[in-house]
């Protein structure tokens, strides 16, 4: 089957008129296409601790469960963390949803082909550890309802985008560590979160 999607228009759609929704974005590529969308506060764009963008995901969703939160990896980065989806499962927090933006590519080491270019259906994964909504999406017209399931409706969502495997330009967000964390917790808990 031909892939049609595009990572950056898929990552611009799901993020439009994005309001509060906290947002994990995984090593690499998702960090850039998160960026590319619009750089904000509530971004948490992950410069290395690959495999663990659903993990900070979910410890988010736990601790702010009156917001919602969207984790934005790879499928290379979500073959490394598989185990996050049954801890995910096992959670139920109805907050959290996670797409994976699959380009069946190691993008950041060369675009070698990963397990989904060999037909591993991270959706199945995720329906098997417990996701009650777990879809695999192809179609651009399959993204109103992604978008409406993420930014409304209860969790835990998972879906596994296929989109084409091409290398884009950078939209980099900050490089300092230290400067996301700081923003990202201000404008989660406001002015006082340094002193927490």
């Amino acid at each position: 089957m031909t892939i049609a999607l595009r990572r950056r228009q898929v990552v611009e759609i799901l993020l439009r008129k994005r309001k509060d929704l906290l947002v994990v974005a995984g090593l690499g590529s998702t960090a850039w296409d998160i960026t590319a969308a619009g750089d904000s506060p509530l971004s948490f764009p992950l410069w290395g601790a690959m495999g663990n963008a659903a993990m900070i995901g979910l410890g988010l969703a736990l601790a702010q469960p009156a917001r919602r939160v969207l984790v934005v990896t790879g499928d290379g980065e979500m073959l490394m963390g598989l185990g996050s989806l049954a801890t995910i499962g096992v959670q139920q927090p109805r907050n959290l949803s996670v797409v994976v933006i699959d380009n069946e590519r190691y993008g950041e080491t060369g675009m070698q082909a990963t397990h989904t270019a060999s037909g591993v259906d991270l959706a199945k994964v995720a329906h098997a550890c417990g996701f009650g909504s777990a879809r695999q999406v192809r179609e651009a017209a399959e993204l109103g309802a992604l978008r409406a399931a993420i930014h409304g409706a209860p969790g835990p969502h998972f879906a596994q985008v296929k989109v084409v495997a091409e290398k884009l330009p950078l939209v980099l967000p900050p490089r300092e560590g230290g400067l996301l964390k700081t923003r990202f917790r201000r404008a989660l808990l406001g002015a006082g979160a340094d002193l927490a």
